[in-house]
């Protein structure tokens, strides 16, 4: 039986707006009820952004907290992940929520060009974020733009930086960081596979490429992320009308090649975390 898939829903995010797609969720109770859509359509991770009341992403500890609570009793042994990207605020506001205990928070470990910004991740802020991950047991998802970063999160697991099992997540189709290239995806997961046999790995596409690097990924025995914070849309003519559509779509692709979805306990034993509630 091959490995399960363990699907992410990234629900929200730090840029799509309701102007863009009406389905996106931006209050608590909106993300709560669209993540417990694609909970029971198949997603074992939400990653988890927070906005503030004029909409704009924020990092207050308040209401990843009301989001995480509202998670955990909506969709039962969801790994919830808080993101401590660099949209959301500076320096160290950006894992002001850590100390809530998700199960996982998302980490880069490198910068990177953005189609009109500098993502930065200075060494001591990474090195920073890493020890309270490490501190507050909570599980990194490395998102990684580039080779680079790839890398230097193996690294720095080898050294004992990272708490918990490596699981590095490939982000393919932004503007000026790493392409949606199947070659280079081969060579990524190869890597992967000589230099951290024992790590996981997941990969995701970037609007129009979200499709074709779910199925990639499922494929080539990974996993891998959908969600509306990454594309709004089912295909050029139509908006996706949920993220649950968008999480049923991989189900879709899993059944294609043969792989199980994973459910949220078996996505934790392939993860090394804990049973949730």
């Amino acid at each position: 039986m091959s490995l399960p898939c363990i699907i992410c829903v990234a629900i929200t995010g730090s840029v799509p707006t309701k102007a863009d797609n009406p389905a996106v969720p931006v209050t608590i109770s909106e993300q709560v009820e669209s993540t417990h859509a694609a909970f029971e359509a198949g997603a074992a991770i939400a990653h988890c952004h927070v906005r503030n009341d004029e909409g704009l992403p924020c990092s207050d500890p308040d209401r990843f907290a009301r989001l995480g609570e509202g998670i955990r009793k909506h969709c039962p042994g969801m790994i919830v992940q808080f993101s401590t990207g660099g949209r959301s605020g500076a320096g160290a506001e950006r894992g002001g929520m850590l100390p809530l205990r998700p199960d996982m928070a998302s980490l880069s470990v490198g910068s990177n060009n953005f189609p009109t910004r500098v993502y930065e991740n200075p060494p001591e802020l990474v090195a920073w974020l890493a020890s309270e991950m490490i501190a507050h047991q909570v599980v990194p998802e490395i998102e990684a733009f580039d080779l680079s970063h790839i890398l230097h999160a193996i690294r720095m697991h080898r050294a004992g930086l990272l708490y918990g099992q490596l699981y590095i997540q490939f982000v393919m189709g932004v503007k000026n960081a790493m392409p949606a290239d199947r070659e280079v995806f081969e060579f990524y997961v190869k890597i992967m596979k000589d230099r951290a046999p024992d790590a996981q790995w997941c990969a995701a596409g970037i609007g129009p490429n979200q499709l074709v690097v779910n199925e990639w990924a499922i494929a080539a025995g990974g996993h891998t992320r959908t969600g509306l914070e990454d594309n709004i849309r089912l295909d050029r003519d139509r908006l996706a009308p949920s993220n649950a559509a968008l999480v049923e779509r991989c189900v879709k692709i899993c059944a294609q090649y043969e792989r199980p979805v994973a459910s949220p306990g078996q996505a934790r034993t392939i993860l090394g975390l804990s049973a949730g509630c």
